[in-house]
């Protein structure tokens, strides 16, 4: 694994890969370092394939508070096509965590606000520490949260990303939960145990099957219906053909356990 300035990267016992963004003494705001660290190590994980699942969170009491003020100060000194180029980096950074080959797991370890939120909408599951406070606050400054609204959207919708960006108010964890932001609120010392019987589970699963799922997953949203069916028919077969779904069918047929499996 890499050295970061920004955050940390380690990877633990059965390929969970632990992710911490780790500016603390920021609240884990984003900035230019920021986001090209995590868009590298975004990389190396996908290309890891000993990494079966990550878990992302931040370190101290925030999970991530958005935007750094000395960002904003940068980007203002900006002509239009690096302030471009910088929303773009942004852009990509999220793509690049939306699209892991293996599940994001987000242990929302406290507050979250404009680019946060983001970052918590690019996960495959998100559980929240019940005293964790949220907000889209981009419009409170003047802006919109340009970057964050394709992921955001897709995670809780579009009527409920207008009554949440529109007017930028802090709501809490149970709002979070309700509106689909967050899968699961926990208390905060029992955080670490609920992110921990999520990573478990997602040890059971086939890594490859699990890749080809969430392309899956993206390729169906933005398909229109009447080619659902030609898709999924062919991402099937590619499935029934794989070595990953020979090898579970297999074990399936003789009642053994598939090597990917955690009694295994």
């Amino acid at each position: 694994m890499m050295d970061f300035e920004t955050l940390t990267l380690e990877v633990q016992a059965r390929g969970v890969a632990r992710l911490t963004l780790n500016r603390p003494a920021r609240h884990n705001a984003l900035n230019a370092g920021l986001i090209a660290d995590l868009t590298r190590a975004a990389a190396v994980l996908a290309a890891d394939a000993t990494v079966r699942v990550v878990v992302l969170t931040g370190a101290g009491e925030s999970f991530c508070a958005g935007g750094d003020i000395g960002w904003f100060r940068d980007t203002l000194a900006l002509d239009r096509a690096g302030r471009v180029a910088q929303s773009a980096a942004l852009g990509d950074m999220l793509a690049a965590l939306a699209h892991l080959p293996k599940p994001l797991i987000g242990r929302i370890n406290g507050p979250a606000y404009g680019g946060g939120v983001g970052m918590i909408a690019v996960c495959d599951v998100a559980i929240g520490a019940e005293a964790a406070r949220f907000g889209l606050t981009e419009v409170r400054l003047g802006l919109i949260p340009a970057n964050i609204s394709p992921h955001v959207i897709a995670r809780i919708g579009a009527a409920r990303a207008r009554a949440t960006m529109l007017s930028g108010a802090l709501f809490d964890a149970a709002h979070a939960e309700r509106i689909g932001l967050l899968d699961r609120v926990v208390p905060g010392d029992g955080l670490d145990a609920a992110v921990a019987a999520v990573v478990a589970a997602h040890l059971e699963a086939a890594p490859g099957a699990v890749a080809a799922t969430k392309s899956l997953i993206r390729d169906v949203a933005a398909a229109a219906p009447a080619d659902h069916v030609a898709l999924t028919s062919a991402r099937l077969a590619d499935a029934w053909e794989s070595a990953e779904g020979q090898i579970g069918i297999d074990a399936f047929l003789s009642r053994q356990t598939p090597p990917w499996r955690s009694g295994s």
